[in-house]
């Protein structure tokens, strides 16, 4: 079955694999096969390519710290979090903590989780109704037992571009180590990692049109991570377990394709594509933006996103899951709160951190566009979303 990407609206769960980025890994698995652990000539060439790759990315991300390559962006946030918090343990009777948002990834919660298991204590900064936190509260908890805290700067399900600046300047002025999940960032604006105020940062190959399966974590110099995954020491003895030489090749040149694509100095198509998109959007009864407005300050949205409450023509709020199989009936996909706790409850805990009443909290939609979309390929996507929501209301 062919499917057509231009009806694709889901690019913050995933993306498809560039023609490109697919020969990349075909060549490497061609030539560069071995595992880059051997010492004969077979595993000195995928050794070589590993290093390759692993400078090519260092290079566009502005790292000149560690790049440690895992499996994704949810191992990425463990090692962060888990890989910093083993070695702190319980100073003076006092447990230590991390701070986090009220809007954070699954996977940042799932090891915050571990972490309070370790003896941590933890404790979440709230947000405004856009979902960027209160730097108030924030520097107010910046003080002893706080170890470390992990954000997500870029909210997947509502868009909001949290002020890292902001945030990193606070926690170096209290000594607090700051990690930042930047998975949906860093496929939508440039990243210079050495000129941030991060200590740690988890990025994703998968959100930017290269394979699944592969992630990394950057770590600043000095920054005192230990491994949470014994056994061969690869990866600087920080992440055990034989590298996949082609998907890191193939991050490599994903991340070298948006550079030439999107990030040279120029305005980003995709941000205009997607204003003119909530544009017409909005026009269309029932539909409520939720997340920063990028009409008002586009700088504290993502680039291709769009999220939205959607109501029947009485007010009747409409579950958001129901949308998206409506839509998906006339080939349209888009998703409905996260992709990667789409198993949960329909109601969204990141529209409740926003202060959205309980009725509405299940009715979140989420488009979320490609490099590859035109005005033309979306200029039916209102109507597919009156008619969807006629079906779901008579439903």
């Amino acid at each position: 079955m062919s499917l057509d990407l231009r009806r694709y609206l889901d690019c913050a769960a995933t993306t498809p694999v560039a023609p490109e980025v697919q020969a990349e890994i075909h060549r490497v698995e061609r030539q560069a096969w071995a595992n880059p652990s051997s010492l004969h000539s077979f595993g000195l060439a995928a050794a070589e390519q590993l290093e390759r790759s692993r400078d090519q990315i260092a290079g566009l991300l502005g790292c000149s710290g560690q790049v440690v390559f895992t499996s994704g962006g949810s191992e990425s946030i463990h090692l962060a979090l888990l890989g910093i918090g083993g070695g702190i343990t319980d100073q003076r009777g006092v447990p230590p903590r991390l701070l986090i948002s009220a809007v954070e990834h699954p996977a940042s919660e799932a090891a915050a989780q571990q972490l309070q298991r370790l003896g941590w204590t933890v404790e979440r900064i709230p947000v405004d109704r856009r979902g960027l936190i209160d730097l108030g509260a924030l520097g107010s908890l910046l003080t002893r037992p706080t170890q470390l805290v992990s954000l997500i700067w870029g909210q997947s399900e509502v868009g909001a571009l949290q002020p890292i600046q902001e945030i990193g300047a606070l926690c170096r002025s209290a000594g607090v180590l700051l990690h930042v999940d930047a998975v949906q960032v860093a496929a939508q604006r440039p990243i210079a990692f050495d000129a941030l105020p991060i200590d740690l940062m988890s990025v994703a190959s998968h959100k930017l049109s290269g394979p699944r399966g592969v992630g990394a974590l950057l770590v600043r110099d000095g920054v005192p991570l230990q491994p949470i995954q014994a056994g061969g020491g690869q990866e600087r003895g920080l992440r055990s377990g034989t590298e996949p030489v082609a998907l890191i090749a193939g991050f490599a040149a994903a991340l070298e394709r948006l550079h030439a694509l999107r990030f040279r100095g120029e305005p980003d198509p995709v941000q205009g594509v997607r204003n003119r998109l909530l544009a017409a959007l909005l026009e269309v009864p029932g539909l409520q933006l939720t997340g920063p407005d990028p009409r008002l300050d586009p700088g504290l949205r993502l680039a291709n996103h769009i999220s939205l409450i959607v109501h029947s023509s009485d007010g009747r709020p409409l579950p958001g899951r129901a949308m998206v199989r409506a839509l998906a009936r006339l080939d349209v996909a888009i998703s409905s709160g996260s992709a990667c706790s789409s198993s949960r409850s329909a109601a969204s805990p990141v529209l409740e951190a926003l202060g959205f009443a309980a009725r509405d909290c299940g009715s979140g939609i989420r488009l979320s566009l490609g490099d590859w979309h035109t005005d033309a390929d979306l200029q039916d996507v209102p109507e597919a979303l009156r008619r969807a929501m006629t079906a779901v209301a008579a439903a």
